[in-house]
Order: C-alpha cells, then structure tokens, then sequence
C-alpha cells in the first residue's frame, strides 16, 4: 500500500487553488497525474518564514521544489508525461527554462518590488494569514528576496539598479507570452489532449497574472490581450479545480477581533452576575458576624502563667 503524501503549500485566492506560482504548479500536477495527496497551507504557522513551499512528505521523505516534486511523483508512477515523445519531452524541458528566464523576474517584480502592487495586493494577503510577528518579517522578507533575485539573474552590466532592468524585464516576459500564445494556438494544451507538465507550469505562472486584481500592472493588460492563455487558465480550474477551490482562511486580525468580542461578552455577563450578588448581600438584613475568639499566642499565654 502506497504511503500517503501531503503536500504543503501556501493557500488558495482569488479563484485559485494557491496564490503561490511554486505551489500551483505542483498542485496542478497532481490533478494532472491522478495523485492523491492531502493539502496542507502554511498560512498562521512558523512554516511561513523557516520553510521552503511547497514541501511533499510521504513516509520519511521530504521532496521540496517543483521540479524535484514532479520527478517524486514519477517514480510514484504519476505520471502525466508518459504519452510525450522524446522531441515533446526536449521541447517541456526548453519552455520551463524559458518561463524561468523570461517570465520569472517579471512576476517578481510585478508581485514584489511594484510599490502599488505591494502595497495594495501583495504585502496585505500574506501579512494578513501570518500571525504576529511574522506578518512583519513575512512580506518584507519575500519582497527582499525578490528584488535581489532580479538584480542577480538581470543585473548585469551596465544594468545595475532596479529602475534600469524594468523595460528589459517586462520587454522579455511580453515576448514569453506571446511565444506561449502562439504554440499553445487553438488547443487545450501544449502537447495533444491530455495536460502534461508544460502545462501545470505556464498554469503556475500565468494564472496569478491572470486572476490577481492588480492595480498597476502592463504585463496584466498584456495578458488579457492574449485569449487562448486566459481561456487556457480559465479551463484548467474549471476542469481540476472547480469542486475544491479552498476558503481562504480568515485574516489573523478578524480571529482576534472575534476573540475579543467573546471575552467582552464574557466579562460583561461576570460583571452582570457580581452587580446582582452586591445588590442580593445590600437588600439582606445586616447581621453582625460571628466569629470564634482568636486564639492565644503562646506568647500570651506565658506571660499570663504566674512565676
């Protein structure tokens, strides 16, 4: 018998399974493939900030990484390859390291270092499902990360600040998408009638773009241009996703205001509960207390002995 998997990730929103490009690609899979595996957000737990998502544990293996992640299964014999030809199988492998290279600083950035997008989308989503203190370090830590990324694969010279790799940046995730567009064409997916690992990964990285309601964001509008892309997002989740959209979690704050109105209704029904004991002992006829005689001291009692 097969040991379970579970598989944790970041959670579910905006009418998707995750917000997090990693955890959707390996949650696309797994649809994909037929696995079974039971999802486990991270959201409000330490795992936010010391964990790397998303994380598959079956038995005493932990696999992180999409790709590491996708070969586990595999070996699992979840396979949603199996039917791709070799040329298919070179072609998956070429357009992974073009949405690495091409797509994945734009998405950094549109997420991360655009200070509307931050602001208004990112930074309150993440901070909102960690709990105090992490809903400081969280978002900060990612943003940093981010930035610094850019400027590590981007940065070269004589690009050096953040502001001089922008146009190059967006320049290359267009033409990504527009590469995508044309070899996805009429089709469902990339390679015949089966989605295969290709596609899990352009859902990964396209459907956030896609359903995000980002205020400043060109790459965004881009995209909307291009209808086989959205309808190709759109399809995916209404075909493996539409009966478990999870419910996002409750923000952290309004758990605590809910608390506090519980133990503010408490405290006022205690509060009720000694106004009418002082008010039943006030009405009670007054009755002076009997209390037993103190004992002697053994002091007192010496020196009441006669010598």
């Amino acid at each position: 018998m097969a040991a379970a998997m579970e598989l944790r990730c970041w959670g579910g929103d905006w009418g998707l399974p995750s917000v997090h490009t990693e955890s959707l690609i390996v949650l696309a899979y797994t649809k994909f493939s037929g696995a079974e595996v039971t999802v486990s957000p991270i959201d409000w737990t330490w795992k936010t900030i010391t964990a790397t998502v998303p994380e598959l544990l079956c038995g005493d293996s932990a696999v992180q990484e999409p790709a590491q992640i996708l070969n586990f299964l595999r070996k699992q014999r979840f396979n949603a390859d199996y039917e791709l030809t070799a040329r298919q199988g070179a072609d998956t492998m070429a357009y992974i390291a073009l949405l690495e290279e091409k797509l994945r600083p734009a998405l950094l950035h549109t997420f991360w270092v655009d200070a509307e997008n931050y602001a208004n989308v990112t930074r309150p989503w993440f901070a909102s499902r960690s709990p105090f203190p992490l809903n400081f370090l969280v978002p900060s830590c990612q943003a940093s990360t981010a930035l610094s990324r850019i400027l590590l694969t981007k940065g070269e010279a004589p690009l050096h600040r953040i502001t001089e790799v922008e146009g190059k940046i967006y320049s290359d995730a267009k033409e990504c998408l527009n590469l995508l567009s044309y070899r996805l064409g009429t089709a469902n997916y990339f390679f015949g009638n089966s989605p295969t690992s290709l596609d899990a990964f352009v859902f990964g990285f396209v459907a956030p773009l896609h359903k995000a309601s980002l205020p400043s964001s060109p790459l965004q509008s881009h995209l909307k241009q291009l209808d086989n892309l959205t309808r190709f997002c759109d399809s995916i989740l209404a075909v493996y996703f539409s009966s478990d959209h999870p419910c996002p979690p409750p923000p952290v704050q309004e758990t605590m205001d809910a608390n506090l109105q519980k133990l503010t209704q408490l405290v006022n029904k205690e509060s009720n509960l000694i106004e009418k004991m002082d008010d039943n002992l006030r009405s009670s006829p007054q009755h002076k207390s009997h209390r037993p005689d103190p004992k002697p001291s053994l002091s007192t009692t010496k020196s009441s002995t006669p010598a």
